[in-house]
């Protein structure tokens, strides 16, 4: 059941019904104009991860300022953004299911649709799929650079599975994928350096490897908010598939130095308890918050900790000098992860010097097939 909005236009931040999904709409903005200025000076493209936002409305506010399209790594995610007017989507991901794919393929007719493989069955199924749906789809190739997780090794294996996607009638070579996620939270930069070196290096061998057979990567994309900027210098990458930069949290906070960007989202609560002087509740526990990078943090609150969190109450630890929060009062929490965050809540609420601008729909929230 889709959730009641817990505001309207016009309303003071403390007139909101609490949890909410709040957006710093001057730090979103802000996020946005960066981004497209960072990459407009090295030269690569950018196309946004839509896990992170979910939503149309913030896909066409990238676009305007000059992203080439959106990811996504579910088809439900693909049909929200294709149906919300979004033109170009690649699935930075493996689909597999004859279901899921002539999903795909049909979404086709109204959307330029690429999606990536790792394996020559899943080739086949992709082809068959558009040979079904009397379309052409690009595929990417995904290679293992350093997630240990989807992907082939570049080499000989690599070069034959791409060949054999630029050989079928139905499909298009659209390039190759290579993230390096397990780098975007190496905490130093010495260690992302390193790491996106070596995916540079192992990309770059594929490229060059694809071009002496005759097969030109119109995309070479990849790359995350915490390590953007070493693949946009690499001369290998040129589209980045950044997501949290629109939105940052806790643990992108944690990176040295941590990416550049405002913090946007947070979840508002609102102080439900004080039962000691040191000890404060908040309405937003588990359902509210993602904490598996950890807990969230308490926004311009010195002195006050959020502690520990159940289904429906966040505790606080109130230090010595710090200003006891009091009942109903709202906070800003910071969520240390925004992605699973944001599949929590079907509204964001825009905000702007302390009231409501606007209200958007988290279109593809919950989207998992």
């Amino acid at each position: 059941m889709m959730q009641r909005p817990p505001a309207e236009p016009g309303m003071s931040i403390d007139e909101i019904d609490t949890p909410a999904l709040v957006l710093d709409l001057d730090a979103l903005e802000a996020n946005l104009d960066l981004m497209a200025k960072l990459a407009g000076a090295a030269g690569v493209r950018v196309r946004p991860h839509a896990k992170t936002h979910k939503s149309p409305v913030i896909a066409r506010l990238q676009m305007d300022r000059g992203a080439v399209g959106q990811c996504v790594q579910k088809v439900g995610e693909a049909e929200i953004l294709a149906w919300g007017g979004v033109p170009d989507i690649l699935v930075s991901n493996e689909v597999v299911s004859p279901v899921k794919l002539a999903r795909l393929a049909a979404l086709s007719r109204i959307a330029r649709v690429a999606v990536c493989a790792d394996n020559l069955l899943g080739v086949a199924a992709i082809e068959a799929a558009a040979a079904d749906a009397g379309v052409r789809m690009p595929v990417l190739m995904e290679i293992e650079v350093g997630s240990a997780r989807c992907g082939l090794p570049p080499g000989p294996e690599a070069l034959t599975l791409a060949q054999r996607i630029a050989a079928s009638p139905h499909l298009v070579f659209g390039g190759l994928q290579a993230y390096h996620g397990r780098a975007q939270h190496q905490r130093s930069l010495e260690e992302r350096a390193a790491s996106i070196g070596r995916t540079a290096e192992l990309t770059g061998q594929m490229v060059e490897d694809l071009r002496r057979a005759g097969l030109p990567c119109p995309i070479v994309g990849g790359a995350g908010t915490g390590t953007f900027a070493l693949e946009a210098a690499s001369g290998v990458f040129n589209e980045l598939q950044v997501g949290s930069y629109v939105f940052m949290d806790a643990d992108y906070g944690r990176n040295a130095p941590a990416p550049p960007f405002r913090q946007a989202l947070f979840v508002l609560g609102t102080v439900m308890s004080v039962p000691s002087p040191d000890t404060a509740v908040v309405d937003a526990g588990l359902k509210a918050l993602a904490t598996d990078s950890g807990l969230p943090l308490l926004w311009q609150r010195d002195g006050i900790a959020y502690v520990g969190a159940s289904d429906e109450h966040g505790k606080l630890a109130v230090g010595p000098h710090a200003t006891p929060p009091r009942l109903d009062e709202r906070v800003m929490l910071v969520p240390g992860h925004c992605d699973p965050t944001v599949d929590r809540y079907d509204w964001y609420v825009g905000l702007r010097s302390g009231r409501v601008e606007c209200l958007w729909p988290v279109a593809a929230r919950g989207a998992m097939s």
